[in-house]
């Protein structure tokens, strides 16, 4: 009768247990649970908390389930309630993301911001446009702070010529220079209007009377 007893007893706790692939190790089946809705794969809980927790770190959004031969894809609703709230916002946020098409995807070029904005203007080129989260003006077409007294051509070109280049943009921002409309060469206001008589433009003139 002892026997029999504790045979049943191994057998009851062998159909209480599950064998967890990841960490190797049997669990309670009360700690365990399929990965996905639609597969039979069993882990334990918090060996799928840290399995989704890494494939976020490394920005992957859409998650399958831990065996390799296996396709199925995790839901988070259903992981809810064993991840962090931070880590299902980021989990939600990356499958928003990658549901947008690169083409219509813009990024607020802020630090402090960054937040994605979606372009659903199909052949429609932005350049000023104003971030709904920062209230700050960017252009779009160059991904920078708003370039109020370039073109983005100009912006574009100045970008080419380096870091020398674009310090002279801040310089120029920073000392409230202008940018003569004609021949784009920055000048100062020293005194007088803001007329501004383009020195290119007066010699060519000159040049043409002399002829």
């Amino acid at each position: 009768m002892k026997e029999s007893d504790s045979s049943d007893d191994q057998g009851q706790c062998s159909s209480e247990m599950s064998f967890c692939e990841i960490c190797m190790e049997a669990k309670a089946k009360s700690e365990t649970r399929s990965s996905t809705s639609k597969c039979s794969h069993i882990y334990c809980s918090e060996c799928i908390t840290k399995y989704i927790e890494a494939k976020i770190q490394e920005k992957i959004s859409m998650i399958t389930c831990p065996e390799s031969t296996c396709k199925e894809t995790l839901e988070p609703y259903l992981c809810r309630d064993m991840i962090s709230g931070q880590v299902l916002d980021r989990w939600e946020n990356a499958l928003c993301e990658s549901s947008v098409l690169a083409s219509h995807k813009i990024y607020c070029p802020f630090k402090d911001c960054s937040v994605l904005l979606v372009n659903d203007d199909d052949g429609v080129i932005l350049r000023s446009t104003e971030c709904p989260h920062c209230n700050r003006l960017f252009c779009a077409q160059c991904e920078v702070p708003w370039h109020s007294d370039l073109t983005c051509d100009d912006f574009q070109e100045i970008k080419k010529g380096g870091k020398d280049d674009m310090l002279l943009i801040s310089l120029a921002k920073d000392q409230k220079w202008t940018r003569c409309p004609s021949c784009r060469f920055y000048v100062e206001k020293v005194q007088g209007c803001a007329h501004i008589t383009c020195r290119y433009v007066t010699i060519t003139i000159a040049k043409i009377d002399l002829l």
